[in-house]
């Protein structure tokens, strides 16, 4: 009996052992399940824009010929080169374009807090826009002017006659490098919108207003009190791109398709143009 005991005794050990080696069999295979689930679930951002079905604009609306408001149909709408851009991208991706507009030097920050998905407002990649943000090539590029009033326009015909004047520029653009470097003895005072410098411009706040070549012929033709200063500036020229919040190569690669179909059709200049006509026939 003692002997007939131990066999029981072993085999159910044995049994035993086995569903243990069996039961932990099971869950490294489940646990491997979950992290290659995980990993599939694990999506892009340009995944989660097509299954969201829109990519989201952030625009500053105060840059005629790029991005502007005017009516339409009796509403008003945000239009503009930039936006048509925008929507040839949200039609390649398959997806709506919704806009948002806020203040130019709010909108890396609005993407890098994902409340927006790109960004198009006729900005430069500057190397420190570079830490925080993605961007897709250069779509255009576009020469910096002065602007003045017209009765000032033989007064300023080289940086030093601006010595000790004060020139308006716009908060986080690239025309506050370029005071600083080709205007260094004039102050340079930064405001949100073009509109606020033009209007500063107009009412003798600042005397002179670094401003992107289409935008300043769009502000000139429709204010026939400025004019373009012969003032050089000499800054390099610096093109604009899309900005997508940093690491989002997919999406940027997907941009790129759009932007390269769009410049090989001459698909831009067109847009430029219109824009620009829009803006002056308003």
């Amino acid at each position: 009996m003692k002997i007939k005991s131990t066999k029981v005794v072993a085999l159910l050990v044995s049994v035993i052992l086995t569903v243990g080696l069996a039961a932990c069999g099971k869950k490294e295979t489940t646990s491997t399940n979950v992290q290659g689930s995980s990993k599939t679930a694990s999506e892009t951002k340009l995944d989660k824009i097509k299954k969201a079905g829109k990519i989201v604009l952030g625009t500053s609306p105060d840059y005629p010929p790029y991005e502007f408001i005017r009516e339409v149909d009796g509403k008003s709408t945000v239009v503009g080169f930039d936006i048509e851009i925008a929507k040839e991208i949200a039609k390649d991706l398959g997806v709506q374009l919704e806009i948002k507009e806020m203040d130019f030097g709010g909108l890396l920050t609005a993407l890098s807090a994902g409340k927006i998905d790109m960004v198009l407002a006729g900005m430069t990649p500057k190397p420190e826009r570079l830490e925080s943000a993605d961007f897709s090539n250069i779509y255009y590029t576009a020469i910096q002017t002065l602007v003045v009033k017209a009765e000032d326009a033989g007064k300023y015909k080289a940086a030093e006659d601006l010595s000790g004047k004060v020139v308006g520029v716009q908060k986080g653009s690239i025309q506050v490098d370029v005071a600083a470097e080709q205007l260094p003895k004039a102050e340079a005072k930064q405001l949100s919108k073009i509109t606020d410098i033009v209007m500063s411009l107009k009412t003798g706040k600042v005397q002179a207003a670094i401003i992107e070549g289409p935008v300043a012929k769009s502000y000139v033709n429709a204010n026939k009190d400025l004019a373009i200063s012969e003032v050089k500036l000499n800054a390099p020229d610096a093109g604009s791109a899309v900005a997508v919040d940093k690491g989002n190569k997919e999406l940027i690669a997907e941009i790129n398709k759009t932007l390269d179909r769009l410049t090989k059709a001459g698909t831009i200049d067109k847009l430029v143009t219109e824009a620009t006509n829009s803006v002056v026939a308003e």
